[in-house]
């Protein structure tokens, strides 16, 4: 089968490869669509903190943004999964340490992350191996689009869930990207009033077009007494801003990560009694972005600027796109 393949920093191909075999407990999947994210992009640039860490190494097989079509089946999985429309957890933990029978597997210090962490092959291709236990099934309301959307709509989910919005109460969202703009979708479902704060007139004016008229920069923000603030960037000076403009007893989350240590002085947070949350990864949201995705109570098939095949996936991964949405999404049988 095709698959795409970082081999070193700013190297890629496409090659043909062994397709998976079912292992028992596992599935093949044959992918429909897959999406490429920032992590993606630190694997090509070499700057992805698991390749100094040992936890990757080149050459990678990218992809954990995926859903598809179950082909084949191994030992000890029930046969109904065949033929079903899926997409998975791209945490897999060990199943056996104490963070994994205590419902944190995506914590697992032995976890294999599907494209990104200890060598498990990605979606990036024409098929990919899953175990049985990570899958969901999609509805057929949950087209390729949005099922390729619920791994991070997943993330997006549980920091919505921990900035805990209610409704007609200010929320600030930093960071319009794909993760910032599905919190901001997300939290104004529970009608909670949505600000988004940017720094290029190109992401906010396409926040603007998605529906969002409450879209600052750091200059233009207005005084607003914040019941939470999500920080879905990568820049090490925000999450301080955050714990500086959220209101007292207020929350702040987490979700971005910086190339560098963020500094906050958490005298801060005590005196203003916050309560301050991390969020890695979508465990624990993927079945309700399902749910809410197949309601229609969130729609972000918009974010999608273009698919393409995984030909154009290099291309994509450097920065070349089509359209102001901020995500790519790869479909394997395209030529």
């Amino acid at each position: 089968m095709r698959a795409f393949v970082i081999t070193g920093p700013g190297k890629t191909e496409v090659v043909e490869v062994e397709p998976p075999v079912a292992r028992p407990g596992e599935v093949v999947v044959d992918v429909e669509r897959a999406g490429v994210c920032g992590t993606d992009m630190e694997f090509l640039s070499g700057d992805m903190t698991y390749l100094a860490s040992g936890d990757a190494a080149y050459p990678v097989r990218i992809g954990h943004e995926w859903c598809g079509v179950v082909s084949a089946v191994g030992d000890g999985v029930d046969p109904d999964w065949l033929g079903r429309r899926v997409t998975g957890d791209t945490m897999l933990g060990c199943g056996h340490c104490r963070l994994c029978r205590t419902g944190r597997r995506h914590t697992c210090a032995d976890r294999y992350e599907i494209g990104i962490r200890r060598g498990w092959p990605g979606a990036l291709a024409e098929q990919l191996p899953v175990p049985a236990s990570a899958l969901l099934e999609l509805p057929d309301t949950v087209d390729p689009t949005l099922g390729a959307l619920v791994e991070p709509g997943g993330n997006a989910l549980r920091a919505v869930r921990a900035a805990d919005p209610l409704p007609g109460k200010p929320v600030l969202v930093v960071g319009p990207g794909t993760i910032g703009l599905l919190v901001a979708m997300f939290a104004a479902a529970r009608g909670a009033e949505v600000h988004l704060l940017g720094a290029t007139g190109a992401s906010l004016e396409f926040a603007r077009s998605l529906g969002f008229a409450r879209v600052w920069t750091r200059s233009t923000l207005p005084d607003v007494p914040f019941d939470a603030i999500v920080d879905a960037t990568n820049a090490a000076d925000l999450p301080a801003f955050a714990i500086d403009r959220v209101e007292p007893g207020g929350r702040v989350v987490y979700i971005g990560l910086s190339g560098e240590p963020s500094l906050i002085d958490t005298r801060r947070a005590v005196l203003k009694d916050l309560t301050v949350v991390g969020v890695l990864s979508a465990s624990g949201g993927l079945a309700e972005t399902i749910e809410t995705y197949a309601s229609g109570a969130v729609d972000p098939r918009p974010l999608v600027a273009e698919t393409v095949g995984l030909d154009a996936a290099a291309t994509v991964l450097a920065g070349g796109r089509h359209g102001a949405a901020p995500k790519i999404h790869i479909d394997p049988s395209i030529r």
